[in-house]
């Protein structure tokens, strides 16, 4: 049976200690105890603990030293690496995570209490002082890692811990969803945008063509990485459509191969780039990243992001008075909730009909040496 026990933190507060010893032939064979703020919480965990310690080789399992979420995270990241590519931006926030003193706990310290304290910590001074979305992410991303190192690692991770977390969270005022975007560019600031990309081209014509890789964005609704992905043998031209492979979904990214019709400025915009590669448009996802913030940069232009493009794109087709299954046949969309952020209308009726920027894209000259990297615009 576990023991439940209170002492004063030196805050002043009560902290409930709940220790479950158990024993075999009159000899301790195990110890484990967890603190909690609540003598509930500290009642309820014990519960469970007996429970799960009840089944045949749980002890054992227990008892050993176990691995650290940063192990954990360093394997994930290490089997992954050959397997797919999981984008930057999670790659380094769970890098990150494994270097703070949270990414040192064991697997059996994983508990939903420890998430908790790692969240607030993350939006304290002392931890970033990040914005709750953020944190959002990244328990997004370290529930990833703790789903296959239980199932298929065998590590004793708490199935529940993250889910609790969130609930507790959520409680305590704090929303970890993304606030939906509702900017857009505006035709100035594309106009902008695109005559420095056209300055650029004219001083090195070997660059990132940045106006057909923005204008393909705005016209195909297609994100940064799609772009960069595209094959030539990916094009059914009899249906005007590209296959996108691995097009992102929070419950499948790699094989999540999607044919999505493509509308004719973004089809003729597509056939305007030089055959030289296997790949349309042959450039590094990261170089386009640079090269439009750079640019935004220059021009003076806030807040606008490459993935704002799409943003545009998908709300053209609603303006144009597409109806739902159409436009999720360019946006690859597979329900309207998740489609319906991306959908802020200005008015009906094509926003860039007879616009002057289309055949200047589709003109421009492309240069491109595969014996080098591509230098960005």
């Amino acid at each position: 049976m576990a023991t439940i026990r209170s002492r004063k933190r030196k805050d002043g507060t009560i902290g409930y200690t709940a220790q479950i010893r158990l024993f075999r032939d009159g000899v301790q064979v195990y110890q484990e105890a967890q603190t909690f703020d609540r003598k509930a919480a500290a009642q309820a965990w014990a519960r469970r603990r007996e429970s799960e310690l009840a089944v045949p080789g749980a002890i054992e399992r227990a008892g050993r030293m176990g691995v650290t979420l940063g192990d954990m995270i360093t394997r994930y990241l290490d089997e992954h690496r050959q397997d797919m590519d999981i984008g930057r931006t999670k790659r380094a926030t769970l890098e990150a995570v494994a270097r703070t003193p949270f990414g040192q706990l064991l697997e059996q310290e994983i508990t939903a209490q420890v998430i908790v304290d790692y969240a607030r910590w993350r939006m304290s001074p002392e931890g970033g002082q990040v914005k709750a979305q953020t944190v959002g992410n990244d328990l997004a991303h370290i529930g990833a890692v703790l789903a296959i190192a239980r199932v298929a690692w065998g590590y004793a991770v708490d199935r529940s811990a993250i889910t609790d977390a969130r609930l507790v969270l959520r409680r305590l005022g704090h929303g970890l969803k993304n606030a939906e975007r509702e900017r857009r560019p505006t035709p100035d600031e594309l106009d902008r945008l695109l005559k420095y990309f056209q300055g650029i081209l004219d001083y090195r014509p070997a660059s990132i063509n940045m106006l057909k890789v923005v204008g393909f964005a705005l016209y195909s609704t297609r994100r940064q990485a799609e772009i960069t992905r595209i094959l030539w043998d990916d094009l059914d031209p009899p249906n005007q459509r590209i296959l996108v492979r691995d097009m992102k979904n929070p419950g499948q990214k790699i094989g999540n191969h999607v044919w999505c019709h493509l509308p004719d400025e973004a089809w003729q915009i597509l056939h305007s780039m030089p055959r030289v590669a296997a790949e349309i448009f042959p450039y590094g996802e990261q170089s386009i990243s640079a090269s439009f913030a750079r640019a935004c940069k220059f021009c003076g232009i806030d807040g606008l992001t490459f993935h704002d493009l799409r943003h545009e794109g998908v709300s053209r087709l609603f303006e144009m008075d597409w109806d739902i299954p159409r436009v999720a046949s360019v946006s690859g969309h597979r329900n309207w909730n998740s489609m319906r952020r991306y959908t802020h209308l200005k008015g009906r009726g094509d926003p860039y009909a007879g616009w002057a920027w289309l055949p200047v894209i589709i003109a421009s000259p492309v240069r491109i040496s595969l014996s080098r990297p591509l230098p960005s615009g």
